[in-house]
């Protein structure tokens, strides 16, 4: 594979693919953790370190261990006990060396176990055939597209928090307007490809 095609793949994969504006994984933590800026930054950091570093390891397991031994038939079992591992690995690691955005992620950290999008690009890397390398550029794509539009949508969030919003759209019912909207927005990125 070329560079042009990992460029193809990359931006597909964070624009136009978004995983949460287009596929809808990883809801929980894009609504749950987009209500400051500097939270939402720090989630989109932790979910491009975990995606990319669970792109590179599942693939290798894949690649390596799962085929060559025909027992592909584990691949979500493993690929979950892999996910998980790492973001005790991240929990730990925040826990220790920064104490202001592990407690201000709160219970939304271990989530990224349970964040479907995570174990959705471990699948759709073996679904698509990607090879290590492209898997890795894909999970990181896919990991930066999360990022942005967690960014975007606590923007968003901060601006209309001191809004004159009709009493039925507060909360979360404004929340997910917005998002419906960014997905609009970010479907229009499909005539890059």
């Amino acid at each position: 594979m070329d560079v042009k095609e990992l460029l193809m793949i990359a931006i597909g994969s964070s624009l136009v693919s978004n995983v949460v504006l287009s596929q809808f994984l990883g809801l929980c933590p894009f609504l749950g953790v987009s209500r400051k800026t500097e939270t939402a930054v720090g989630m989109g950091a932790a979910v491009i370190f975990v995606i990319t570093l669970a792109s590179a390891v599942t693939g290798t397991i894949y690649e390596y261990v799962l085929k060559p031994f025909d027992i592909t038939f584990l691949q979500t079992i493993v690929f979950i006990l892999v996910i998980a591992a790492l973001v005790q690995f991240v929990e730990m690691f925040l826990k220790k060396f920064m104490v202001g955005l592990y407690q201000s992620l709160g219970v939304y950290l271990p989530l990224i176990t349970t964040n479907c999008a995570v174990l959705g690009v471990a699948l759709n890397n073996v679904k698509y055939e990607y090879n290590v390398l492209t898997g890795i550029v894909n999970g990181f794509a896919t990991a930066v597209g999360f990022a942005i539009a967690i960014v975007i949508l606590a923007g968003i969030r901060e601006k209309i928090e001191y809004n004159d919003i009709p009493r039925s759209f507060q909360g979360m019912p404004i929340v997910l307007i917005t998002a419906g909207l960014m997905a609009i927005a970010f479907f229009g990125f499909a005539g890059l490809l």
